[in-house]
């Protein structure tokens, strides 16, 4: 596998197909929730504990075992149920306009929406503004919410570390969610605007790109300054960003 396709892969992770026959667990908003294989098993999620719990062990070191992995819990479920929550108005947005998500497959533990043609001619461009805007607007409601939850527990306890980091994972959902890659929300809605707009869908593609390569000229300048300031999670994460935006806007990099 190459670069390229590696890259590829994880901007658009395994998919489904209509002529796929995965396991049906049940039905939320119109759509399918379903599995595949050992695909289903919710290894991130128990990685992510054992991550977390080792975080929250290095910036209170004065804690014991039992605390430590109760913050690591507490942190798990909450980037989880964020991210899951973000999914889940997406599918909500979609069922109220009346195009629901074809399935909601489960990968690893996290959801992961599917349209069987995200070009279709039967979604209007605003339907598709619409329905991309649902995850955003969830994680950015639920950022005073946790500022204000934050306020109000005591500094240096499990419940206060526990509300800042959800703060902080509500914040950097709804920016990465923002992004103008054209797989996240807000390269969907940058695209469908310009199309709204009067633009042909190739020619947003292509404003797209170009949108692409300033943001991540931008990121790189903001990755640089993280790394400066000893922010590495946050500038190593940033660095990431700078690769695909520039390799969107470069055309390295194409969405499945």
């Amino acid at each position: 596998m190459t670069v390229s396709n590696l890259a590829n892969n994880l901007m658009n992770p395994t998919s489904l197909n209509p002529e796929d026959q995965p396991t049906v667990l049940g039905h939320v908003f119109d759509a399918p929730i379903v599995v595949e294989g050992n695909t289903g098993l919710p290894l991130l999620e128990l990685c992510t504990w054992g991550l977390l719990t080792h975080v929250a062990g290095n910036k209170n070191p004065a804690w014991n075992r039992r605390e430590r992995f109760t913050a690591g819990a507490i942190t798990t479920i909450t980037l989880f149920a964020s991210e899951w929550c973000h999914n889940l108005a997406h599918a909500a947005l979609a069922s109220w306009i009346g195009k629901p998500v074809d399935a909601i497959r489960i990968l690893f533990g996290t959801p992961l929406l599917i349209y069987y043609d995200s070009e279709s001619s039967q979604v209007t461009p605003a339907q598709h503004i619409t329905r991309a805007s649902g995850g955003p607007i969830f994680n950015s409601l639920m950022i005073p919410i946790f500022w204000l939850a934050r306020r109000i527990t005591q500094k240096g306890s499990i419940s206060y570390y526990c509300m800042d980091f959800a703060l902080g994972a509500n914040c950097a959902l709804t920016a990465i969610a923002w992004l103008p890659i054209p797989s996240l929300d807000g390269g969907s809605i940058l695209k469908w605007s310009l199309v709204l707009r009067g633009r042909s869908s190739e020619k947003a593609d292509e404003a797209v790109k170009q949108v692409n390569l300033a943001v991540g000229a931008g990121l790189a300048a903001g990755s640089v300054m993280a790394l400066k300031k000893r922010r590495k999670w946050i500038g190593a994460g940033m660095a990431i960003f700078v690769s695909i935006c520039l390799g969107i806007g470069l055309g390295l990099l194409k969405e499945q």
